[in-house]
């Protein structure tokens, strides 16, 4: 019997790129890996369907579980991971003395079920003490008008926010109608322009994300890995056939990381500044899994049923199929 032909969409990282290039194979499957950007892959996945596994924004995948009847089904492998401490930005003649400063004030935001904003919105709610009902939210596009929520929403009592059909978030934040914009990626007149007069709201950014670390123990999931059901339907054993693959290439792209013998990556020192994160954030630090993650999963889906992203609060378990939940040992 031939092999299982499937499709794979993920962007480029380093710890898939020995999947995506072949160099590691999945038992039983011929692949067909497409690489292209995190937007074109979530909008063409979120409506189409188009392949049969994908990367997914993971408060999105959330929502999806949150179905009767969920139409996929998700593998614990994190494509990215990053602290949102660094993603407010604002106009540096209203720089504010401290963030509890943007209570009342108006926020702009991509897209209310961004998970970014997930993150991002509880550090305003839990650590720095603002209700959300207490700012003023404005969704728009980043950096083009049109952009649309694509999650339907419950949000909580008094929250409120305002769709901007024909206007950009940076052309709304760079001509003041806007206090402050929270996004997954910095807006264009920084990211591109560099304009001085746009800045973070967190200057020292990660000295603050690793207090942030050292206070809560959540290193932040950004995105997951879904399988379309009908396919783990049909052949349930795919599943640890792509965790294997992936969690195999994913052991050589750390291999290289700490291979200080060679210059691997275009960073100098690499292997020392991984050794850093590592002292900070555990020997592991990258991990897959239920349970490694465990705690950074059981906030986000409290934090996404506070948020009005999920319409239940589900638990870790409720994400993932038993056979997927860990990875045998040798």
């Amino acid at each position: 019997m031939g092999k299982l032909p499937i499709t794979i969409a993920v962007s480029d990282y380093d710890h898939t790129r020995d999947f995506a290039m072949g160099r590691v194979e999945a038992e039983g499957l011929d692949v067909n890996y497409l690489d292209l950007g995190t937007e074109e892959i979530f909008h063409r996945f979120l409506h189409g369907r188009e392949w049969e596994v994908s990367e997914m924004s993971f408060a999105k995948f959330v929502s999806e579980m949150c179905s009767d009847e969920p139409a996929l089904v998700g593998l614990p492998v994190f494509p990215s991971r990053v602290f949102r401490l660094s993603s407010v930005y604002l106009r540096r003649d209203r720089m504010l003395s401290g963030a509890e400063e943007l209570r009342g004030k108006k926020v702009g935001i991509p897209e209310w079920a961004q998970t970014a904003g997930v993150y991002a919105r509880a550090w305003l709610q839990h650590d720095v003490g603002i209700p959300l009902n207490e700012i003023d939210w404005r969704q728009a596009g980043l950096n083009e008008p049109g952009r649309v929520e694509t999650v339907e929403l419950n949000l909580p009592e008094g929250v409120s926010v305002t769709p901007v059909p024909d206007k950009s978030l940076d052309r709304m934040l760079r001509d003041g109608e806007l206090d402050a914009v929270m996004a997954a990626r910095p807006p264009l007149s920084v990211e591109v322009h560099h304009d001085p007069d746009i800045v973070r709201l967190v200057p020292d950014f990660q000295a603050a994300e690793e207090a942030y670390y050292r206070r809560t123990k959540i290193f932040p999931i950004m995105h997951v890995i879904v399988i379309r059901k009908d396919v783990v339907d049909e052949n349930r054993w795919v599943m640890g056939n792509l965790y294997g693959a992936f969690e195999e290439a994913r052991q050589r792209s750390l291999a290289r990381l700490f291979d200080i013998s060679a210059s691997r990556f275009l960073i100098p020192w690499a292997g020392d500044y991984a050794a850093k994160m590592q002292a900070l954030l555990g020997e592991d630090y990258f991990p897959y899994g239920l349970e490694p993650n465990r705690r950074t999963l059981e906030m986000f889906l409290l934090w996404a049923y506070e948020q009005g992203i999920a319409s239940k609060h589900l638990k870790p378990e409720d994400l993932f199929p038993e056979e997927v939940r860990t990875r045998f040992k040798v």
